[in-house]
């Protein structure tokens, strides 16, 4: 496992409430009179990790002059989840199955973002290329608000071969664009179906585009050429929650 720093009192409250065993160490701002930070340095205690005492000059350096709220911690950082645990996944969600395929999101805040919408509708997991895409750091895991902790996430070596998989075993994949040819509105996401959302300038890349079996499109009636990529995901992916409670 690498380590990172998370920082602000988000990522370090998510971090105690979804894997705690994995905190290194907690740092707390001397006098902090916030009740928020020290009911997490209390929590943290009764878990049997040690709050350590900064003042307000160290904890500034340590985060680089971050936002940290009082708050920091140092986290051993779990890698992504292997592709092979995705079958057992598919299986486990039967016709509920839901997943969220961004391919090649590069900007932290958008990563984080995703994350939130994904898990705010039921996401079975998040799946991204390893290479030229964002993975979790402490940015995405602010910008997710815990998310990031508690939805699936799987960096694929070869994205066109983990969507391949995911057909083989009955996930339909709609792919947007901004030409796709049916609207989102018409399509039907009943079943064991994937969501895949290009990154951000480029879109799709053309082999990801090909791994799908539809191409829709949000429709719109302004001028703008595109929604930023956390805006459409969480468009799409509410339509999918719509469907499925009708």
């Amino acid at each position: 496992m690498s380590t990172e720093l998370l920082i602000g009192i988000h990522s370090v409250e998510a971090a105690l409430n979804y894997d705690a065993a994995n905190i290194a160490e907690l740092y707390v701002e001397s006098g902090q009179q916030n009740p928020r930070v020290r009911d997490l340095a209390e929590r943290a205690r009764d878990m049997g990790i040690k709050p350590h005492a900064r003042d307000k000059a160290d904890l500034d350096r340590m985060t680089g002059g971050g936002r940290h709220q009082g708050i920091a911690a140092m986290y051993k950082t779990p890698p992504a989840r292997s592709e092979s645990e995705l079958p057992a996944l598919i299986e486990a969600a039967g016709q509920e199955a839901l997943f969220l395929i961004l391919d090649g999101v590069t900007d932290p805040h958008n990563l984080g973002a995703c994350l939130r919408s994904a898990e705010a509708a039921g996401v079975t997991a998040v799946i991204v290329p390893k290479d030229k895409a964002a993975g979790i750091t402490p940015t995405v895991r602010r910008a997710s608000a815990g998310a990031a902790d508690r939805v699936p996430f799987f960096a694929a070596t070869n994205l066109s071969r983990c969507l391949r998989m995911l057909r083989d075993a009955g996930v339909w994949l709609t792919g947007f664009a901004g030409d796709g040819p049916q609207s989102l509105y018409a399509s039907d996401f009943k079943g064991p179906v994937g969501i895949v959302i290009g990154g951000e300038g480029e879109g799709m890349r053309r082999l990801t585009r090909e791994a799908c079996d539809f191409v829709a499109s949000i429709p719109m009636r302004g001028s703008v050429e595109s929604l930023n990529v956390s805006v459409a995901t969480g468009v799409v992916l509410f339509e999918v929650l719509r469907q499925r409670s009708t």
